[in-house]
């Protein structure tokens, strides 16, 4: 029913983060973006409408609507992304003799893993692959408030929502059509505030994060260069970890919460080789999200993980036609919705 339900409709992507909110539809036959647009909130706030169900973060998405949209989106129905930090993604393999309690192994996995009583959660999943002896299994799960609540926000400023989802699996989604993602991948997604990793081979098979993003680096220069939040901002964007006269002062600034973000990227391709498929060799890191446009960026996880790592840049593919573009330092922001943007009507299902 859902597939026929919503197969007329363009979808929506409707990225709600701890931040702001960010939208964008793309005609997905052109790969061309008819509209976009974006709006920053304040993220004490944004946690206190969650927690409280205040109208805050409806308020931001209406004002979104009415004021920061340049094009015209052609529905309400939008697939939702809540941040991957949010969510628990794993993946596991049962003996195929087990197929028959599948839904137990799922329950048991999430109790022996998640921090979060099942009953507290919303738990979904799907076989990735199978052989005669085996079954590997994708399971994601999610707090019942955190989606309930961003639902509730999304439809009260006017928006049917068809399916909730990760946002790095969106990113996923995106980067498996524009960056060769076909390739066993680390997927390094830089927020604001956050940053979440997976890997991506097939499909999402493990995710992480770490509570450092792009606003982290701005302060870590204002702070190391006693320089205004504005002067670090322009420094971490123009400068970055590019040679220059600045170089040695900022990339001090910024290790710290780098090398932090690289030892849980270590901590995850180290899960996912021990419990995961320890014979598969992964091929290359795509470093994305707002927080990553800072030059250099690539080359420090190259040198740090021994592995390909590169900015992702999606645009090549994905056209703005004749609608303003954002500017290039403000496109990486919307990577998670423009993935969001790209489902297929008919590959939602409820």
């Amino acid at each position: 029913m859902a597939k026929l339900f919503y197969k007329d409709k363009p979808i929506v992507g409707l990225d709600i983060g701890q931040t702001g909110v960010k939208v964008m539809a793309v005609d997905t036959k052109k790969w061309l973006v008819t509209a976009y647009g974006s709006i920053d909130l304040d993220p004490a706030k944004v946690q206190e409408s969650l927690d409280k169900r205040d109208s805050y973060l409806s308020d931001g998405i209406q004002t979104l609507m009415q004021k920061n949209i340049i094009g015209n989106l052609p529905s309400n129905h939008v697939v939702v992304g809540i941040p991957a930090s949010r969510t628990f993604t794993r993946s596991f393999t049962i003996p195929i003799k087990a197929m028959k309690k599948l839904r137990d192994a799922v329950e048991l996995e999430a109790e022996q893993y998640i921090p979060i009583p099942a009953n507290l959660l919303y738990i979904d999943f799907e076989i990735i692959h199978k052989t005669k002896e085996a079954v590997t299994v994708l399971m994601c799960a999610a707090p019942k408030a955190i989606v309930d609540q961003t639902v509730e926000a999304a439809e009260m400023a006017g928006f049917r929502v068809c399916m909730v989802e990760p946002s790095v699996n969106a990113v996923a989604r995106l980067l498996e059509t524009t960056e060769e993602g076909n390739l066993p991948t680390v997927i390094v997604d830089i927020g604001a505030a956050s940053t979440d990793i997976a890997i991506l081979d097939g499909s999402i098979r493990v995710t992480g994060g770490v509570s450092v993003g792009g606003n982290t680096f701005t302060l870590d220069i204002a702070k190391k260069l006693d320089v205004t939040l504005e002067t670090a901002h322009q420094m971490k964007v123009l400068n970055g970890l590019s040679p220059g006269s600045k170089q040695h002062k900022i990339s001090g600034a910024l290790s710290p919460s780098l090398e932090k973000i690289a030892d849980e990227v270590r901590k995850i391709i180290r899960y996912y080789k021990e419990r995961i498929n320890e014979d598969r060799k992964l091929e290359q890191v795509l470093v994305v999200g707002g927080g990553s446009n800072v030059p250099g960026i690539g080359e420090f996880f190259t040198n740090e993980l021994i592995m390909a790592a590169r900015v992702a840049s999606p645009w090549q593919t994905l056209d703005f036609g004749k609608l303003p573009q954002p500017a290039k330092q403000f496109r990486p922001r919307y990577i998670t919705v423009a993935g969001l943007a790209s489902i297929k009507p008919e590959d939602i299902v409820q």
